[in-house]
């Protein structure tokens, strides 16, 4: 072994404070804590950043398609012909003709909001595992000219629930001999959906793609094709041959390009809490050079008669380094422990702190998720103890070296 029983005595020894080295000791706990509790932080952190950025692009791109396909000029026609053969392409997992637009929604206890209607064919929205497992209503409603199923949130803010009736008004009027007048027509609740994103559960309607195509005066048309793959990665293989497919008469738009901004500000978040929390784990290394260097001054005349004895200055350093890697062992250990227990339960520990102090701590409407995330992945766990074992380790190499390094001679000559 590296290091000797009598290196491990003597290390461990001088890690159990007595009376007089007991301030010593009380530094080098203060170093202890502060290494877990950096570590914990920065585990912490990490698990709900990859679980808020997780959360997001499977909620998102759970409800919008991987890329989207539009008509360069106007509307898509004979869009099911090429719906069939964006469905060979490999990759491929569902085409989903849509109808999209923009409509001030209103309910006859006199709420009413913008929200955006996406116009799909029943069969195709339930294929959507996001929408089949939060679905609350009969699915089968969901048919004909006069269906419609909102977000949940968006039905408690027009105060409406399933088999009520909603007005759909849409800003592109009819031309009339009178003017322009908004096109306006009741719809009935078939149903609500609950995905846990804020933005979509309290700002999306969905209808029957030909109700849609009736209401937007679309006849025979559809003014995207969404496009579902087995990986996101895909994206700009299959983008290639929708371009070739399409000879360029379409627009491709994929989600990369729709959320760029988004999910690099979260990536930059990210990165930059990791800076600031390794600073933490720093600061608690810093904490044990100082504990070192006081031990090593206390312990100079120990040092000496060990010296005298027979002990060599890599057994001195050995012993000193042990003593100080020890401290930093532990603390990394308690840090880790901690750090994936608390972003394991870190929602049921968020529910129990605002029962206490009867505040949100999550609120949806900034974060857009209902539920706090958390996603611990080994590999970032694994960075996070190599780096403050590393700094642990790094931190004992100057106070053993000074040790090692001490004069017998000059430290019993006051004895």
């Amino acid at each position: 072994m590296i290091f000797g029983s009598f290196e491990r005595m003597v290390a461990f020894r001088y890690l159990r404070a007595r009376r007089k080295e007991g301030f010593i000791s009380v530094i080098a706990g203060f170093s202890l804590a502060g290494i877990g509790l950096g570590v914990a932080t920065l585990i912490v952190v990490m698990a709900v950043m990859n679980g808020f950025r997780h959360e997001l692009l499977g909620r998102i791109l759970g409800i919008n398609g991987h890329i989207g396909v539009y008509g360069a000029q106007a509307p898509l026609s004979e869009f099911d012909s090429l719906a069939d053969r964006i469905r060979a392409l490999t990759g491929v997992t569902m085409v989903i003709p849509t109808v999209e637009g923009q409509v001030f929604t209103s309910s006859p206890n006199g709420g009413g909001t913008g929200a955006i209607v996406r116009g799909v064919r029943p069969e195709d929205l339930l294929a959507r595992q996001i929408f089949a497992r939060n679905w609350r209503g009969v699915p089968a409603e969901f048919t004909g000219e006069d269906s419609v199923v909102l977000g949940y949130r968006l039905a408690e803010k027009l105060g409406v629930s399933i088999g009520d009736t909603v007005t759909l008004i849409s800003p592109k009027g009819s031309a009339t001999a009178f003017g322009t007048v908004p096109r306006m027509r009741g719809y009935r609740v078939a149903g609500t959906f609950n995905v846990g994103m804020f933005e979509y559960d309290s700002g999306f309607v969905f209808m029957p793609l030909p109700a849609a195509q009736t209401f937007f005066r679309l006849p025979g048309a559809v003014t995207q094709i969404e496009v579902f793959l087995d990986d996101p990665d895909r994206v700009p293989v299959t983008r290639r041959e929708l371009t070739d497919l399409t000879g360029g008469a379409a627009r491709i738009y994929d989600w990369q390009q729709a959320n760029a901004n988004f999910f690099n500000a979260v990536q930059v978040e990210r990165n930059v809490m990791f800076l600031i929390l390794t600073l933490i784990i720093l600061v608690a290394a810093f904490n044990i050079i100082s504990s070192l260097i006081m031990l090593v001054k206390d312990k100079g005349r120990d040092i000496a008669i060990l010296r005298t004895m027979g002990a060599t200055r890599g057994m001195i350093m050995r012993i000193f380094f042990l003593s100080g890697a020890s401290v930093g062992v532990a603390g990394t250990v308690f840090g880790t422990v901690l750090g994936v227990w608390f972003a394991t339960h870190i929602e049921a520990i968020r529910q129990f702190i605002q029962s206490i102090i009867g505040r949100e701590l999550f609120a949806a409407e900034i974060y857009f998720l209902t539920q706090l995330p958390a996603r611990v992945e080994t590999g970032e766990v694994v960075t996070v103890v190599l780096m403050a074992l590393g700094l642990s380790f790094a931190a004992t190499i100057y106070p053993s070296w000074r040790a090692a390094r001490l004069d017998p001679v000059e430290a019993l000559r006051y004895e």
